[in-house]
Parts: C-alpha cells; structure tokens; sequence
C-alpha cells in the first residue's frame, strides 16, 4: 500500500502537473516555428548564421534549436527539433550544446543564490557549450546516419491547414515522450526518498566525487542534482549551506562542475530516444565538468597564495 500511495500514487499527481506545465511552454514554441518554416523565416536565419555555425557543423537553422535552449527547458529545443530534418552526427552536436546551455535564466539564478555568480555560470556554460560543438565537430566520425524519429515528415506544407497538421502529429509524439519521462524520474526520485536509499548511495559516490575534484561533503547534493536537475539541487544546496553542512567554497566547487553536467537521467533519456549516443553524453559532459573544477581549484589556490605573499609583505 505504502508503495502504490506514496511512490506511484506521488509520481502520477506529480507528473501530470509538471507535464502538462511543459506542454504549455512547448507546444507554442514548436507552432511558432512550423510558421516560421512555412513562412521562410527559418531560412532567412539559416543563411545569416550559417558562417557561425559551419564551425561546429551544424547548418544556420539550427541555430533556433540552441537560441532556444539557452532560455528554456530542454523539452523546448527538443519539440524543435523533431520539427527538423537533421542527421545524427548533427543531433548529437545539439544534443551536448543544449545539454550544457539549456534554461539559464532560471537555472544561474538558483545557482547564484547559493554564492555563485549568475553571470559566470552563464558564460561558462554558453562558452563551453560552443566549444563542444567546434570539438566535436572535429572528432565525430562523418558519417553517423539519420534516425527515423527526426526526419521530417515527407508531407509537404502548402497551406496552413498542412502546417497545423504535421504541428499536431509531431505534438503527439512529443507529449507522449514527455509524459513518459516525467513519470519515470518522479517514481524514481519518490523510490529512492521513500526507502532512504540517497544516504546510502552518497557513500557510494564519494571515490568518484574525489576524482571530479570535488569534496565528499557534496555527495549527497550531487546525487540529488544528478537525478532531478539543478533546480531540485539548488534548492537543497541553500538548506544545507545554512545548516552549515557545506561551505560556501564546497558549494561554489559543485556549482562549476553542475553547470556542466547534471540531471544526467534526464537530459540523457531525451536525448537516447532520438538516437543519440549515451556514451557520446556521458562522456563529453564529464570530461567539461573535471576540468573546469580542477582549474576553477588551481586558481583558486594561486588566489591563496597571492593573498598570502601580499600579507607578508
């Protein structure tokens, strides 16, 4: 009975809350640009931004794809996407960009009341997420193939009532994926809290948080970050800094690594659906992360130590 209320019972209220939230965010976005197409703004922007984007191997019209991440949740860039005609090799490049760049306005706030600066976590997450793409598109393989969940429909669109046509059937699609993924981590995160397995999984994690350059005294933060997001994760890094179970330079430490990667169930599922490599996701996200905090630690002891030769002088 406990676990028909207080997991499954949860996860449902909850997700149809938080899906049908999204939805309304979404499905405007993806109409607006289904019109944008037909009309040929999507072009006129393809064209403009085509020069930038070449770089990272992606063609200009998906450069709405990324605009839109940086301001919204994924599930934005995402109904976007699969309004596009788009390659694998493509899909993967924006899967890592949206991944790191994805909901800043809300997301850099929650971080920079924790003691992080909003606009560093901005800019450190816009200048990485380029990076990435010029990166990998040095070292993807060519030829990656076209997964059938992302072409465009064949149909074409001559009027609006063909616009708002395909905008239906795409918008099917992307509730059901939604819906989908909503209920999955809700039940998850409502498992692992019921039987306080959290506890037992941050002592788990301390050998890979010390290889990340991060104190163990975050591992429960990490987890929670990692599994519902980083709004979840900011709200509770406030509380325990005010308990005083982390320090400010703790919480600033996780913050840079979080920036990089976090709700890796998440963004990852969405992603995988499409037909993108989980191993691509992890790895690169991960990689980012242990090198902006191994460097955000060396200045910060080169900071140290030039306070401390100041001092003596």
């Amino acid at each position: 009975m406990q676990f028909w209320n207080h997991i499954v019972l949860r996860a449902c209220r909850k997700s149809v809350k938080t899906s049908l939230w999204l939805l309304k965010i979404i499905l405007p976005i993806s109409l607006m640009v289904r019109f944008f197409d037909y009309y040929g703004l999507l072009t006129y922007i393809a064209n403009f931004l085509d020069p930038v984007f070449v770089f990272m191997g992606l063609p200009g019209s998906t450069s709405i794809v990324f605009i839109t991440s940086i301001f919204l949740p994924l599930y934005a860039p995402l109904a976007i996407i699969t309004s596009m005609s788009i390659s694998l090799r493509e899909l993967t490049i924006l899967a890592l960009m949206c991944q790191i760049s994805h909901n800043l306005p809300v997301e850099s706030a929650i971080q920079a009341k924790t003691g992080t600066s909003f606009w560093a976590m901005t800019t450190l997450r816009i200048a990485a997420s380029i990076v990435t793409g010029v990166v990998l598109n040095l070292i993807l393989p060519k030829e990656m193939g076209m997964p059938i969940f992302v072409q465009t429909n064949v149909e074409t669109m001559t009027s609006i009532g063909s616009v708002l046509l395909l905008w239906l059937k795409s918008s099917l699609k992307i509730a059901l994926l939604i819906a989908s993924i909503v209920f999955l981590l809700n039940f998850l995160y409502n498992l692992l809290d019921t039987y306080r397995l959290i506890p037992k999984l941050s002592k788990l994690v301390e050998p890979i948080l010390r290889l990340f350059g991060l104190p163990v005294s975050t591992a429960f933060l990490w987890i929670i970050a990692y599994i519902v997001g980083l709004s979840y994760g900011g709200a509770l890094m406030i509380d325990q800094m005010q308990e005083g179970k982390v320090t400010r330079r703790e919480a600033s430490l996780l913050n840079y690594h979080l920036a990089l990667s976090h709700s890796v169930l998440e963004d990852n599922i969405l992603f995988v659906a499409l037909g993108v490599s989980i191993w691509w996701i992890l790895g690169v996200r991960f990689v980012f992360a242990w090198f902006v905090v191994w460097m955000r630690r060396l200045v910060l002891r080169l900071k140290y130590r030039g306070l401390r030769l100041s001092a003596k002088s």
